[in-house]
C-alpha cells in the first residue's frame, strides 16, 4: 500500500510541472524543476533529487502517476 503522507500532487500546465502549494512553507503555485521527459524516467524506476524554489527544502521523487508524486519522507500529517 502506498503511503498517503508521503504523497504530493501536482498539476501540468502547458509543459511546466506545478503545486497547488508548497509542503513545507506553503507558497501558492509553485513552479517546481522537473521536466515532462522525467516524469517518465521516475515512472520507469529512476529516482530525482527535487528542490522547492520557494524554500530550497528537498525530497527524492521515488514514483508518480497522472496526478501524485510519492517521495522518500511524508510531506503531509496525518490525523488520527
Amino acid at each position: 500500500m502506498i503511503p498517503f503522507e508521503k504523497t504530493w500532487p501536482y498539476d501540468i500546465i502547458m509543459k511546466d510541472v506545478y503545486v497547488s502549494s508548497c509542503p513545507f512553507c506553503s507558497s501558492e503555485n509553485v513552479l517546481i524543476p522537473l521536466r515532462i521527459r522525467e516524469i517518465e524516467e521516475i515512472q520507469h524506476g529512476k529516482k530525482k533529487l527535487l528542490v522547492f524554489p520557494c524554500c530550497h527544502n528537498k525530497v527524492t521523487v521515488l514514483d508518480m502517476d497522472h496526478d501524485y508524486m510519492l517521495t522518500d519522507q511524508p510531506l503531509r500529517k496525518l490525523r488520527h
